[in-house]
């Protein structure tokens, strides 16, 4: 009714109206998704009253929960009783939190000499994996002794759990903010072609950061699948596990250059010299992060050493003449006779 009486000019400005009017509830709609993905994921996943249960916590049980199935589905290949992992279970996973923490604060004891409760924070974060490995190879170690296990018999059985699990729990940086790398612009992380969400919990304090948990989160994904396949191609008996050093190793080695935060000390300068011109390729595409103290990461050295290690065991082992295989024919016969029951 009103509209009939209109000009032709006063239509054209209702309709622009409408129209910016709409435009303009859109772009609050797209403001306030932007703002829901830019919140920060809270470390906290609950509370249960005073106590409260970290994202951190959640993520490293569900990693340690995935790896003992893995661990006991493999088993019975070798006719091991499901049992024996769990008892592995209550001596390596406890030791190997100690020895990850234990290894963090020595390296950091600058800081924990004056904050001594946090020692004890690791749902904080501050658990190194290097120091959790050594912590659950000793373990481990007398574990075998008590169960008269041959010790590389489990260690390659576990192997694709032990990076598994790394990959899970790479998530829980994630969630803390922390193991990240150097700075990048917004533009980098968009042609990776990241979720927003992923994107966003890489901006801290106004900076964005290279997601290197989710470098090293993949990168141990694939190496469970390489160690996966490889039991399935019954290499000697002790390669699973020493393929697990060196690629994991590896992976580490490259991707701790791009971090910032890495646990380092002032060494030989021929070493650090070593260390870089090793990392060099990585130049090409990459600046490497920059070290606050030291001159050496010790994560880098530690991956050098394990990969070296790695590769002398296989050839040496060869050389010796090792013929054990990882899956015996008696424990390959009694498998398909137990599929076939």
């Amino acid at each position: 009714m009103v509209k009939a009486n209109m000009t032709d000019d006063e239509t054209i400005i209702v309709s622009s109206t409408r129209s910016n009017r709409k435009t303009d509830t859109l772009l609050r709609r797209e403001r306030d998704t932007h703002m829901h993905l830019a919140m920060v994921i809270d470390p906290v996943a609950f509370s249960l009253g005073p106590l409260q249960v970290h994202w951190y916590g959640i993520i490293m049980g569900t990693a340690a929960l995935i790896g003992l199935w893995l661990a006991i589905r493999e088993g019975r290949r070798h006719g091991l009783d499901s049992e024996l992992f769990l008892d592995m279970m209550i001596w390596v996973i406890p030791s190997a939190i100690v020895g990850a923490r234990l290894y963090y604060v020595l390296f950091e004891w600058e800081y924990y000499s004056l904050h001594p409760a946090d020692i004890i924070a690791v749902w904080k974060g501050g658990l190194a994996i290097h120091g959790g490995l050594i912590g659950a190879l000793i373990a481990g170690y007398f574990f075998v002794k008590k169960k008269a296990v041959r010790y590389l018999h489990l260690a390659d059985i576990v192997a694709p759990s032990i990076i598994l699990g790394q990959a899970i729990g790479r998530w829980g940086n994630f969630i803390n903010q922390e193991a990240h790398g150097s700075p990048v612009s917004l533009a980098f992380l968009q042609s990776l072609h990241l979720p927003d969400w992923i994107i966003q919990q890489m901006n801290i304090q106004g900076v964005y950061y290279h997601p290197t948990f989710l470098y090293e989160s993949i990168w141990d994904f694939v190496g469970f699948l390489l160690l996966f396949l490889l039991q399935r191609w019954n290499p000697r008996r002790g390669e699973v596990f020493f393929s697990y050093l060196i690629w994991y190793s590896m992976g580490r080695f490259f991707i701790e250059g791009l971090r910032t935060d890495s646990l380092t000390f002032n060494g030989p300068d021929w070493l650090a010299h070593l260390l870089n011109v090793l990392w060099s390729p990585m130049t090409v595409k990459f600046t490497p992060g920059m070290m606050m103290d030291g001159n050496i990461r010790i994560a880098q050295l530690v991956s050098v050493t394990l990969m070296v290690v790695g590769v002398l065991l296989i050839v040496v082992r060869r050389m010796r003449g090792n013929t054990e295989q990882y899956l015996s024919k008696t424990e390959i016969s009694d498998a398909s006779v137990s599929r076939a029951e």
